[in-house]
């Protein structure tokens, strides 16, 4: 059994029933964000949100996405190099908020001050 079904996307006219205000205003806002004409095009809006459903591994915008991108006319080179780019995004993130843990172990540690070669502007 998978958790993730291509078949659930039809239960949402269900999920805008129960919570019409919010539900719409949500329809309203993705409307605006994939509209034709804006200083984006469609396109690479597209690209991009597969390029952060990759990311974010949600199967559902992966799919929602990956037909948005061919439709819009992306490649299957442009989408396999935007997935690429939201990889090294995520692991560039990966590795700064390391930073992050380091500081806190320092702190929790008692040392005020980075240990250590190399520092940022020293």
């Amino acid at each position: 059994m998978s958790y993730q079904q291509p078949s659930d996307l039809h239960r949402i006219p269900a999920v805008r029933e129960l919570a019409k205000t919010e539900a719409n205003a949500f329809l309203n806002f993705h409307a605006a964000v994939f509209r034709e004409g804006g200083a984006v095009p469609l396109k690479y809006r597209e690209l991009i949100a597969l390029a952060v459903a990759t990311s974010t591994r949600c199967a559902y915008c992966i799919d929602t996405h990956t037909r948005g991108a061919a439709e819009a006319g992306a490649t299957r080179q442009e989408m396999t190099e935007v997935a690429f780019v939201a990889s090294a995004v995520s692991a560039g993130g990966a590795m700064a908020h390391s930073l992050l843990a380091h500081r806190l172990h320092e702190e929790n540690q008692g040392a005020a001050e980075p240990t250590g070669e190399g520092r940022a502007g020293h």
